[in-house]
């Protein structure tokens, strides 16, 4: 079901905003109907990058930490930025390293999305990391992180009944359990 027509027409964007994480960019358009419109798009500077570890007894690791612009704190899988060019694995490597100190030796990609098409041209990826080995955790200074080990079933319990709400979390811990046969 692959449509690659465009009905907008773009006449002008210009860049309104940016900071070292996001550029705001203001684009003045034709709409379908040929209306003009006006749309924002937030662009990243990196892509997202979702992990889900996954040990031999069925455990996986979330991180906890209140969250800003939510107001509230959010239970998450492992995540962090890829910057562009940088391979999104191995910023998966990282990312997993510093927030959880774990490191894997088997990984999976299982999920591409995008993490909110109408504002964003965001990418995410969420792999799964098997193998793992424990070590120090590398926090950045900003960041006051939780780490839990849990069931990987329970964390799925938590995406489906609202105790996880972060889409890339949410979305990859369905993936995996829809690929590995848990969900009922």
């Amino acid at each position: 079901m692959k449509r690659s027509d465009n009905p907008w027409t773009t006449l002008s964007v210009r860049q309104v905003y940016a900071n070292p994480w996001l550029e705001l960019w203001e684009e003045r358009c034709l709409d379908p109907s040929g209306r003009p419109a006006l749309y924002g798009r937030v662009s990243f500077r990196s892509k997202a990058v979702g992990i889900i570890p996954l040990d031999d007894a069925g455990n996986t690791w979330l991180v906890g930490q209140y969250r800003y612009c939510l107001k509230r704190y959010s239970w998450e899988i492992p995540m962090g930025g890829s910057p562009h060019p940088a391979s999104v694995l191995d910023s998966a490597r990282r990312e997993l390293k510093e927030e959880t100190g774990l490191s894997a030796g088997r990984w999976e990609q299982i999920l591409f999305l995008h993490t909110s098409n109408s504002v964003t041209d965001e990418e995410g990826y969420v792999f799964v990391a098997e193998d793992l080995t424990e070590g120090e955790t590398e926090f950045e200074s900003t960041e006051k992180i939780e780490v839990r080990r849990l069931p990987v079933l329970e964390a799925i319990h938590m995406a489906r009944s609202g105790g996880i709400t972060d889409a890339l979390s949410v979305a990859g811990l369905l993936q995996l359990g829809a690929l590995r046969g848990w969900l009922q």
